[in-house]
């Protein structure tokens, strides 16, 4: 069985390169895609590569020469630019090719955080009061309850996400606002902040969707009073997580009736929102043990150390299982 995988780089890229997986890991910063393929090799699938930048002939040339059973999808850009995300799917559904992953429709919506959170308050999802602050039309007033948090509707893996999003007073949220219109050319999210523990729900399949054991980020020594979210420091910078003892790990003992509860409520987003595959849902636990939205990730990443195999591994699916099941997941969409 032929398992091409797809992956995107931030530089133009000659179609015909390969990589070994210490370049993907190493040189490329990749571990997710060198996870995955060598994986895909030990699965005994005949695999091959395909990095893109900017060229869709050599996507469409490559999938038509080598006839591929399944395009394992790990493209989250073209041109750089992440916004195209949901294109590549698309073009793989317009080729008539099975693919790993959410398709596009799930990605337009979870990318517009905004129109996620709209569609879901229509289906009576529990979610912090918010309003948008468009780039051509920015807030002068925020008519919400402070604190609140303010972030970029349209980047993932906490982009645009620091201490500043934390704001206390409304010139303050307003200039943080204005900020990223100006800097990262897109519009502010702004919502009421929630107190609590942040959990993430890991869920795989299509029709019958399996949900892994929550995981959590713990915010370790982030003093008593400090607001406590993933910035973009608290989730990726290693030695300021080592200096707080921010960790991720399996959930600490959640109160009676919220497991279930957490269950219920992460499948009905993985299904309004559209999400195929897998995905991952992120909510609060605040002190009422109420669950709050806070956004769903439809393209979560897969390194073997990363959260959703890890919450498949505390469900008994060894990182090998768990990857052939997506691969079948593929077929089954075709």
């Amino acid at each position: 069985m032929k398992v091409l995988v797809l992956f995107d780089l931030p530089r133009p890229v000659d179609p015909n390169q390969t990589f070994t997986l210490k370049a993907l890991r190493e040189e490329e910063d990749r571990p997710t895609e060198a996870d995955v393929i060598s994986c895909l090799k030990r699965l005994g699938y005949e695999v091959q590569t395909l990095a893109v930048y900017d060229n869709i002939v050599s996507v469409v040339q490559k999938i038509q020469d080598l006839a591929p059973d399944v395009v394992f999808n790990l493209c989250e850009s073209f041109l750089n630019d992440r916004a195209h995300e949901p294109n590549v799917p698309a073009l793989l559904e317009l080729l008539k090719i099975p693919y790993t992953g959410a398709g596009p429709e799930a990605l337009l919506l979870c990318k517009d955080k905004a129109l996620a959170k709209t569609l879901l308050s229509y289906h009576h999802i529990r979610m912090a009061r918010f309003v948008v602050s468009r780039k051509r039309q920015p807030l002068r007033r925020i008519r919400l309850k402070f604190p609140v948090f303010v972030k970029p509707a349209d980047q993932e893996s906490s982009e645009g996400i620091v201490k500043a999003s934390f704001a206390r007073n409304e010139p303050d949220a307003l200039e943080r606002a204005r900020f990223i219109h100006q800097s990262l050319n897109g519009d502010a999210l702004i919502e009421e902040y929630v107190d609590g523990r942040e959990l993430y729900v890991s869920l795989l399949g299509n029709n019958k969707v399996t949900v892994f054991p929550a995981r959590e980020l713990f915010f370790g020594d982030i003093p008593d009073g400090e607001p406590k979210f993933a910035h973009s420091k608290a989730k990726w910078d290693g030695e300021y997580r080592w200096k707080w003892k921010i960790k991720n790990g399996p959930a600490a003992e959640l109160p009676g009736g919220v497991e279930k509860k957490l269950i219920t409520e992460a499948k009905r987003i993985y299904t309004y929102l559209k999400i195929c595959g897998l995905g991952r849902i992120d909510l609060r636990l605040t002190p009422d043990n109420e669950l709050i939205f806070i956004e769903a990730n439809p393209n979560p990443s897969l390194a073997e150390g990363d959260d959703f195999a890890q919450s498949a591994a505390m469900a008994g699916l060894s990182y090998d299982t768990l990857i052939q099941r997506i691969v079948e997941g593929a077929k089954k969409t075709s």
